[in-house]
């Protein structure tokens, strides 16, 4: 009774929402660095919230990300707060075993979830091109401390054949047939897909087709993860709706 006090409060303006120092248009700074922050369309201020971290492409930043209907159109849908850090540059260190932009990332997490009411169980990460290489890294630096990845038209065995030492994960990848910009992986034959497979333990696959996706799923996979790719016949972009559908499929499992 006391909850639906309060968010009938809320929903005639009674109880103010409280106010956050950044974020929706404010960048959020960082020591020497800094983020961008987007909350769902609709949130009531209080309500814990999963998390999409979303890293840029090369050459864009934070504030691309948070701009992008493709991405706020799936974080909006789902009620996930979006953070999109600001690459040094607007590119991202992953060459090494240990990049500073892994230490970058996981700060980024811990600041935001001071001011906003993180779900720590249901944080994702995702990015685009360069950005996706750079969430395969985080993925094989610390993957099973996430809830899953969505890499979309990158992969990191396009960059380095660094190691991947941790798993399970469960993770989601797209990428476009004719992609000329970061070459698309083929399913269990490429490295990247070996080393994904090896760290969730999985085991035999189905393709299948979705939509315009010709998709291959691993879902016999330890502890209950999952790994899927979904190739299209376009190039290197994000395509529509992919991102809204992925978080979906996550957050109702």
């Amino acid at each position: 009774m006391k909850r639906l006090f309060i968010m009938m409060m809320l929903a005639v303006g009674a109880i103010p929402a409280p106010a956050f120092a950044c974020g929706n248009g404010v960048s959020c700074v960082l020591d020497n660095r800094s983020y961008q922050a987007k909350t769902p369309e609709g949130w009531d201020g209080r309500s814990q919230l999963p998390v999409l971290l979303h890293f840029h492409g090369w050459g864009r930043t934070g504030t691309n990300v948070i701009r992008n209907k493709r991405i706020t159109g799936g974080t909006d849908s789902n009620g996930v707060l979006l953070l999109a850090p600001d690459g040094l540059g607007k590119s991202w260190s992953f060459w090494s075993e240990r990049p500073q932009d892994i230490n970058f990332a996981k700060a980024v997490l811990k600041d935001a979830a001071k001011q906003w009411p993180v779900d720590p169980e249901r944080i994702y990460i995702s990015g685009f091109s360069y950005g996706s290489a750079m969430a395969w890294s985080l993925a094989c630096d610390s993957g099973d401390d996430y809830a899953g990845f969505l890499g979309i038209a990158g992969t990191l065995s396009n960059i380095t054949s660094r190691s991947c030492p941790t798993g399970p994960f469960t993770l989601r990848q797209v990428h476009g047939e004719t992609d000329t910009v970061m070459r698309p992986p083929w399913g269990a034959n490429s490295d990247t897909w070996k080393k994904a497979l090896n760290l969730s333990g999985c085991g035999g696959s189905e393709r299948s087709k979705e939509g315009r996706f010709i998709r291959q799923s691993w879902t016999d996979c330890s502890n209950g993860h999952s790994v899927r790719l979904d190739i299209h016949d376009g190039g290197h972009f994000i395509p529509k709706g992919w991102i809204n559908t992925q978080l979906r499929d996550l957050l109702d499992r």
